[in-house]
C-alpha cells in the first residue's frame, strides 16, 4: 500500500468516527415547504381589538360562546389573546375543572396579560408565547380554539392552520370571529377563509352573521388524514 493511499484511509476513517460522534450520519428531516399565500397580511396595530365596554355593549361574547357551545369543564385555547377579552371572560365560564391557554406572538403583551392573570387570580389560566406560523399548542389537549379578529394578521395561514390541527381533541373545533372585508383591511373574506381552512383538511360546520356589526362567526372541524405541506393549494381573493 503507498504513503498516499494508507493516510486517505486513515482519514476516512477519522471523518467517519467524527460523523458517528456527531449524529451527522443521521438523514436529517426536510423541513416541510409550506405554499406562499397570495393575498397580503394586516400588520399588527394594536393588542386592543376594540375597547372591551363597547364589545359588551353589543353582547359580541355571549353570542360568540353559546354559538361555540362552551361549556363548563372545557379546554379552550385564545390565539392572539391581545389584553385578555376573551381570556378573562371563558375562564369562569368554563370553571374550575376547564383550562384556558392564552396564547400571543408579542413578549410584551404576553407578558401584560400573565399580569392580568395574575392580578384577577385566574388560577385556570396560562398564558403562552407563540410564534407566528406556528401556535405552538400541545396535541390533543383542546374543545375549543378561539381566534377572535386575528386571522388576517396571520403571514403564512397554511402552515399556521396545519401546525394548529393536532393540538384539537377528537369533536374539538376551531372559532374564527373577523370582519367581511380584505385582508389589507383588517378582515378576511368568507371565501377566501373557507378555501384556506379546506384546504388543510378542515370542514367548516357552522357559519353566522353577528348582529349589528359587519363581523362573523366561523366554526371548522378537521376532517380525513392532514394533507401533506406539498398537497397544500394556493387560495386567491
Amino acid at each position: 500500500m503507498s504513503i498516499s493511499a494508507a493516510a486517505a484511509r486513515r482519514h476516512a476513517s477519522r471523518g467517519l468516527l467524527l460523523c458517528l460522534l456527531l449524529g451527522a450520519c443521521e438523514p436529517q428531516a426536510e423541513t416541510p415547504r409550506f405554499p406562499d399565500p397570495a393575498r397580503p397580511v394586516a400588520p399588527i396595530v394594536s393588542a386592543r381589538y376594540s375597547n372591551e365596554d363597547a364589545r359588551d355593549s353589543v353582547g359580541e361574547f355571549e353570542t360568540v360562546v353559546k354559538l361555540a357551545g362552551v361549556a363548563p369543564g372545557m379546554s379552550v385555547a385564545d390565539i392572539g389573546a391581545g389584553e385578555g377579552y376573551y381570556t378573562v371572560r371563558l375562564a369562569p365560564l368554563v370553571g374550575k375543572e376547564g383550562r384556558v391557554l392564552a396564547q400571543d406572538i408579542v413578549p410584551e403583551t404576553r407578558d401584560n396579560l400573565a399580569r392580568r392573570v395574575d392580578r384577577e387570580r385566574l388560577d385556570n389560566v396560562a398564558v403562552k408565547l407563540g410564534e407566528p406560523n406556528d401556535p405552538k399548542l400541545p396535541e390533543n389537549s383542546f374543545d375549543r380554539v378561539f381566534m377572535i379578529h386575528m386571522y388576517h394578521e396571520i403571514e403564512r395561514p397554511s402552515e399556521f392552520l396545519w401546525n394548529l390541527r393536532p393540538a384539537l381533541k377528537r369533536g374539538g373545533s376551531v372559532v374564527v370571529v373577523d370582519a367581511d372585508r380584505s385582508t389589507d383591511r383588517h378582515g378576511t373574506p368568507p371565501k377566501l377563509l373557507l378555501c384556506e381552512f379546506s384546504s388543510v383538511g378542515y370542514e367548516l360546520t357552522r357559519f353566522e352573521r353577528l348582529p349589528d356589526s359587519e363581523s362573523y362567526f366561523a366554526q371548522f372541524a378537521a376532517r380525513g388524514v392532514r394533507p401533506e405541506p406539498k398537497q397544500i393549494k394556493v387560495c386567491s381573493i
